[in-house]
């Protein structure tokens, strides 16, 4: 089996059996919405900050299946971390997705798999949908602000 059939096969299992997928989040510090209107991808994603570090991420929404694993790999990737250390692990991922080679291979987990989609750039932003969404949320909770929703359109 080659590295991509591994990787397709990592991707896949994400996809058909999604980790940290919920429609909710008890005592959720921020809420996000993140779309791709060019595509339909739609994600909602949560978090729960304890002692400045990741104590809870879950997401959920439609999309393709390339979105939706990566969620699931970026929920499995940060989960845990001090913010400060999950947003350096977001821009690796977001810099992987332009082509650049991850400084942080280990750290990103089945995120990894996701290397060869920076040879299609129309699914570069399915597969960022998640990971912007996080950044978005450790920024709004770094402002103070309290859970709300936010919206964005990539």
């Amino acid at each position: 089996m080659s590295m991509e059939d591994l990787y397709q096969e990592i991707i896949l299992d994400h996809y058909r059996k999604p980790h940290n997928r919920a429609p909710t989040l008890e005592d959720e510090a921020v809420h996000v919405h993140h779309s791709n209107p060019l595509c339909g991808d739609e994600m909602d994603l949560r978090i729960r900050v304890a002692e400045g570090h990741l104590d809870a991420v879950v997401f959920d929404g439609e999309g393709c299946s390339i979105s939706q694993a990566s969620a699931s790999a970026m929920t499995d990737a940060t989960k845990g971390r001090e913010l400060k250390d999950a947003l350096d692990l977001a821009e690796d991922f977001r810099l992987m997705m332009h082509g650049e080679e991850p400084a942080r291979a280990d750290d990103l987990g089945d995120g990894i798999a996701f290397t060869g989609v920076a040879k299609f750039p129309v699914r570069v932003k399915c597969a960022l949908l998640g990971w912007m969404a996080l950044k978005d949320a450790i920024e709004t909770y770094e402002r103070g602000s309290s859970a709300h929703t936010v919206t964005h359109e990539e």
